[in-house]
């Protein structure tokens, strides 16, 4: 999917959200997006797998509070149950190798980043790559391209930065097409011991489902330390495979993202959607587990 097609398929979302009340037609939405009703029901039901109309119950602050209605016992059950089926990341395990300390201090001297910027489901993207994982991966937002290049570049000051698209593509397959997943993929972050566990917690939150930032910290045994989780959260460079977007505040505010609410928005409702057909639970104990750091 094209940046024109995410650009499309947000604007689509946000008139939805804007005119609910008025249960606007698909002509309607068509039109505001600039396509014939055909154009737009095929892009969408290519997009989300479902229709436009389907698809606007998944995105609503209501169904993100019922979906923490339902979190509680789901992320104390993390480390026994994972879920099973045809959905997008339920058999996807992520393997952490954190830096050390003195990897850390270096700031990545001596590594090279090979990096690419590629068309997802939720826009144009950055992936960058360690010989020992996925160190980056980033959606443009505000600053275009050249922004996401600069703040991985400020993320590894030392490091040697080769953009390589024809390398990296086969990782985006990986992530965001699930008939192509063939096995583990390895995750390189750099970060404090405590940001490495709020980490930890979020890969244990199912696809589909939600968590709130109080929640986490209970989890990582920080019970008073929302505030300090949510600044956690916020610094994860690894988007969608450390799963950010699926904590929410305590209300079930969508609150902020670093690559903007929306895109957050469609995250969960995408998730949903992909997990909604997963019938099957079964036992999981390959959670991944964290080396110390810094």
């Amino acid at each position: 999917m094209g940046r024109s097609d995410y650009a499309r398929i947000e604007a689509a979302i946000r008139y939805l959200d804007a005119h609910v009340t008025e249960q606007p037609s698909l002509a309607d939405v068509a039109a505001h997006v600039g396509l014939s009703e055909f154009h737009f029901q095929r892009l969408f039901q290519r997009w989300a797998g479902i229709s436009p109309k389907r698809f606007l119950q998944f995105a609503t602050a209501a169904q993100a509070r019922a979906l923490l209605s339902r979190q509680v016992p789901l992320l104390q059950a993390a480390h026994e149950v994972g879920l099973s089926g045809p959905g997008r990341l339920h058999d996807l395990i992520v393997n952490v190798d954190a830096v050390t300390p003195g990897e850390l201090r270096r700031g990545g001297a001596g590594l090279t980043i090979r990096y690419g910027l590629h068309d997802s489901p939720f826009g144009r993207c950055l992936v960058g790559v360690t010989p020992r994982g996925i160190c980056a991966l980033s959606f443009e937002h505000q600053g275009g391209e050249e922004e996401l290049v600069q703040v991985l570049r400020a993320r590894w000051p030392a490091a040697t930065l080769e953009r390589s698209d024809a390398e990296t593509k086969a990782l985006i397959d990986r992530i965001f097409s699930p008939e192509r997943r063939d096995g583990p993929l390895a995750v390189h972050l750099r970060g404090t011991n405590f940001q490495l566990r709020v980490w930890e917690a979020l890969l244990r939150i199912p696809e589909g489902a939600v968590s709130t930032y109080t929640q986490v910290a209970e989890a990582v045994g920080a019970p008073s330390a929302s505030r300090a989780v949510g600044n956690a959260v916020g610094a994860n460079t690894v988007a969608f495979l450390i799963p950010c977007h699926r904590v929410l505040r305590r209300t079930g505010a969508f609150g902020g993202y670093r690559w903007g609410v929306m895109r957050k928005r469609v995250m969960l409702a995408w998730e949903q959607v992909h997990s909604e057909s997963a019938s099957i639970f079964q036992r999981n104990d390959r959670w991944p587990a964290f080396p110390a750091s810094s």
